[in-house]
């Protein structure tokens, strides 16, 4: 066994954890549970928060308008019901002769974490109360009887796990960083160092551990914050520029006399919007690159029409063009569609689902292979290996975000190299965009088409509820369809949710008795759902009682009216996606959200429903009060989960990262140069199997 001296930095750096000085066996499996398994990973395990211990204070320093931290020793432990079904647990803590309280609400659990003379920091900001200080609800930090809190520092706040404190984590992460952190080499270049004002890797590692003070703290953060969208960036890009260099996709060009065929087609003048998103996807398309753009708009924008153009397109060119849709109910509503655009036209479409039967597969399928079908709709079944185009030159797909990477993909490998767009309802943040499908050129449509009638969104309070259905009911009457929303199907497992059987029957027997009403959810079958959706389109069905199936796509120009309930359960763009199903018609739309609003995020996101009809500017909120784990989680985008850098905080640092890493690009696709070894690999060990970008260089 190699001494510790004559190992490489790299096998220093792969020290297992428990031969770490200060950690041993017992506590490596504590660390274990936190993702440490080397020294290199304590390294790189950043603290999620800071203690300004420059404000460490004595009980007669206090004030009302200064958050404070305040050292003292447990004196009493009061723990009682407070008589309004609240429980409360105080504590009285002694800083030499001076008392002050601390106070939480209806958080029994902490109650066993105290005993009578034990040290605590207390983290938080007090109030007066008569005489004395108080906090309520304080963060707390138990500190050793000798243990040196350090007045004046910055100190660490780590992510723990049942057995390790604060303490005891700082110390190893300390140890680590003295005896492993001179291993650690540099992966940015000199260049990019010097041209983003970045911290060299050895003092910003000392530095987000251990800061000196607030500005230190800010530049070691900085420096990680880049690299890790840095790396982020270049991955995208270096699959931006593999894409580019396959140069197999059909050239599909578009003439002044193909653009007139096809816009005759449509019975209604093109916006601006959408002409300018047709141009772009012809300049792309005209190309033996292969096109990689997302087409993102509003709820009502057209984008069906922009995608209808650009597979015609494709048919003008003797190529198949397929439509993926996210699901049966939406293939089917663009099979229709085509059919009833294309009736003058010899396009010759086809759908394929998983409902067909076999012999009905069979025949379609031999029909794709021999180049007999133009158009394919098609659900998730088009990425099985048995389907086969004779030369596929296009692949639209509805709803991007139901995909994920390696199913697009997927796509991409039937048959020839084909363009790709790809299409959203939901628009993405910028932000967003840059990183989830950084990889994708993005054309956007704000406009909404002319005579597009006006939706109307009400927050609906408890004492007007039976208004409301008085009117739903009134337009029903006047010969208006409606939609009702339940966010679970059954609602016997959480007796506070709304669930759409229960609403079913409640209605049937209730609000809407004198009404035929239907009921769709996604546990029904694909034949089911059908034939409750073509007889709430024909009319059979005046009220639709659905849960959010119903969100993308649904096209029913005669509903007008919808209640949405349990509304504190759906977010900002799901409820933007439902409004959409009622504003598509000659009359006006009407909805009216009810929702449990105790809790502040849900009241915010609500008012700003009602407010807005502004898609793009609801995505922005969403991304505010939710974060991006919630508009695409990782499973959708393929992405791993940032560390350290935030989407919406450090969005400026995301643009200097975005265009530092395309100058890379554009000088050396592979990053093959010898000085960018280090980065080429970090790219690759994070990114290389989620973007399916190898090691070419």
């Amino acid at each position: 066994m190699k001494s510790s001296a004559a190992k490489t930095p790299a096998e220093q750096l792969a020290t297992p954890i428990q031969y770490v000085k200060g950690v041993g066996p017992a506590r490596a499996e504590l660390l274990l549970r936190l993702g440490l398994r080397r020294a290199s990973d304590v390294l790189f395990f950043f603290p999620r928060d800071y203690q300004d211990m420059s404000r460490l204070a004595t009980v007669a320093e206090l004030s009302e308008d200064e958050p404070a931290s305040l050292e003292g020793i447990v004196e009493e432990i009061d723990e009682r019901n407070t008589g309004t079904g609240r429980s409360m647990l105080g504590l009285l803590i002694r800083q030499n002769t001076e008392y002050v309280r601390a106070l939480w609400f209806n958080q029994s659990f902490m109650r066993p974490k105290f005993a009578m003379g034990q040290r605590v920091l207390l983290i938080g900001q007090p109030r007066r109360n008569g005489m004395r200080w108080e906090f309520v609800h304080p963060k707390v930090e138990w500190l050793q009887p000798d243990q040196e809190i350090g007045s004046g520092r910055i100190l660490p706040v780590y992510p723990l796990t049942e057995g390790l404190n604060q303490g005891q984590m700082r110390r190893i992460v300390a140890g680590v960083v003295e005896h492993y952190g001179s291993f650690v080499e540099e992966t940015l270049p000199e260049d990019v160092l010097d041209a983003c004002d970045l911290w060299p890797i050895q003092p910003a590692l000392s530095q987000i551990h251990t800061p000196q003070n607030m500005d230190a703290l800010e530049q070691a953060r900085r420096r990680f914050i880049f690299q890790e969208l840095f790396v982020q960036q270049l991955a995208l890009a270096m699959r931006r520029a593999s894409l580019a260099r396959d140069n197999n996709a059909p050239a599909l060009p578009c003439s002044a006399r193909v653009d007139a065929r096809i816009t005759r087609l449509f019975p209604f003048e093109l916006t601006a919007d959408q002409r300018r998103a047709i141009d772009q996807i012809c300049a792309d398309v005209a190309l033996t690159t292969p096109m990689n753009r997302l087409l993102q708009g509003d709820v009502g924008s057209g984008k069906t029409v922009v995608a209808e153009y650009a597979l015609l397109l494709a048919v003008a060119n003797q190529c198949q063009a397929v439509l993926m849709a996210p699901t049966e109910v939406l293939a089917q509503q663009h099979i229709r569609t085509l059919t009833r655009d294309l009736r003058e036209s010899r396009v010759r479409l086809g759908l394929l689902t998983g409902s067909q039967s076999a012999a009905e597969r069979r025949q379609l399928l031999a029909a794709i292979r021999g180049g007999e079908i133009d158009i394919v709709i098609g659900t998730q079944s088009l990425l099985n290996k048995e389907v086969e185009f004779a030369r596929l030159g296009l692949v639209v797909i509805d709803e991007q975000h139901k995909f994920g990477v390696h199913q697009r993909a997927a796509l991409r490998r039937a048959g020839q190299d084909p363009h790709y767009l790809v299409m959203t309802a939901t628009p993405i943040p910028r932000t967003m965009s840059m990183t989830a499908f950084g990889d994708l050129e993005v054309s956007s449509l704000r406009e909404t088409p002319p005579n597009r009638q006006p939706v109307h969104t009400y927050l609906g309070e408890p004492d007007k509820r039976e208004s409301w259905w008085e009117f739903f009911r009134k337009k029903l009457r006047e010969g208006r369809q409606g939609y009702v929303v339940a966010p679970l199907v059954d609602a016997t497992e959480d007796a506070e949710a709304v669930g759409v059987e229960q609403l079913f029957e409640r209605l049937t027997n209730g609000e809407l008795e004198e009404f035929r009403l239907g009921m769709v959810h996604g546990r029904m079958k694909p034949a089911e759902k059908e034939a409750v959706m073509q007889a709430f389109r024909d009319g059979g069905i005046q009220a639709l009682v659905a849960t959010s199936v119903v969100e993308v796509g649904v096209d029913v120009p005669n509903a007008t009216v919808m209640t949405i309930e349990g509304g504190e359960r759906f977010g900002l763009a799901q409820l933007h996606q439902l409004r959409g199903r009622v504003s598509r018609g000659p009359h006006p739309g009407f909805v009216c959200v009810f929702a449990d609003l105790a809790n502040d995020d849900a009241r915010q996101r609500l008012e700003a429903f009602v407010a807005t009809t502004d898609g793009f500017a609801l995505a922005e909120l969403d991304f505010k009060l939710r974060g991006p784990g919630d508009l695409f989680s990782g499973k959708q985008h393929g992405l791993p989960p940032l560390r350290i850098a935030d989407l919406l905080r450090d969005a400026d640092t995301l643009e200097e990262a975005r265009q530092a890493a395309q100058r890379f690009i554009n000088t050396d696709a592979d990053l093959s140069a010898p000085r960018f070894a280090r980065l080429k690999r970090q790219v690759l060990n994070r990114y290389g199997e989620a973007l399916e970008i190898s090691d070419v260089g």
